[in-house]
């Protein structure tokens, strides 16, 4: 990785959400950067993600999903301010939390991130049918054959390698069942919006529709594919430093 750019910015509790299928070991590389230039780092694993074992064909409903984030944002100190970092489906996390956890939020980070719920194309995923193949997918999991073109295109061979032993199905409940409503108290956290220029999986002209549903106050771009945190890692770093000084 190129010599990180030096931005002056005070120490920060930078809170990670992984999305669909990844877990906390997607951040290594940018948690380690941030580590090493003084900020304190959490990197969570929602549930039947990471190396939470639980079964994905089993979770009933968006918060079970997401309370492992629930639970970290509720034992944070009342005067504890985090930046809140999501990407693609863990968008929906932060939103959860922007609307529970306003005041323990000093700016949400949408990368490349649903900030509501929306459709995604049905096709391109292998389903899990625990209830029967005549009932809706309980678990969901980007074909194997699309997962390099969608996801990874732009990435190192081995972020690849790495991805393709870790990578789970993931609730098919974190698509239903979940509604948010901006405005109100809900905008009065800051949100930064980083937009992946050359995204395969969740297309420029897509995320600009979901920024114009709930605008941001502020949009940020990045020359990568729809993992940055593996093929652009220290712009996205940067950008971050950028988000956290974002007033």
């Amino acid at each position: 990785m190129e010599k990180q750019e030096e931005k002056e910015v005070r120490p920060f509790h930078l809170v990670f959400v992984h999305g669909a299928m990844h877990g906390a070991w997607c951040w290594y590389k940018v948690r380690s950067h941030l580590e090493s230039l003084g900020h304190k780092v959490s990197c969570l694993d929602l549930k039947s993600s990471g190396i939470d074992l639980s079964d994905p064909n089993t979770i009933s409903s968006f918060e079970e999903y997401n309370k492992p984030l629930s639970d970290f944002m509720s034992n944070l100190k009342d005067d504890e301010k985090v930046i809140l970092v999501g990407h693609s489906l863990g968008g929906l996390s932060l939103t959860h939390s922007i609307q529970e956890f306003g005041n323990k939020i000093h700016v949400a980070v949408y990368i490349c991130a649903a900030m509501l719920p929306l459709d995604i194309p049905m096709d391109v995923w292998e389903k899990g049918s625990a209830l029967g193949v005549d009932k809706p997918p309980t678990s969901l999991i980007l074909k194997k054959e699309l997962q390099l073109d969608l996801l990874y295109h732009l990435c190192p061979v081995e972020d690849l390698t790495l991805a393709s032993m870790l990578l789970r199905p993931f609730p098919a409940t974190t698509l239903k069942g979940v509604r948010f409503y901006g405005g109100g108290d809900m905008d009065k956290v800051k949100r930064v919006f980083i937009k992946t220029m050359h995204d395969r999986m969740f297309r420029p002209e897509v995320q600009d529709q979901v920024i114009q549903i709930w605008p941001p106050s502020k949009v940020l771009d990045i020359e990568s594919n729809h993992s940055p945190f593996f093929s652009a890692p220290t712009q996205l770093i940067n950008l971050l430093l950028e988000a956290m000084a974002h007033e």
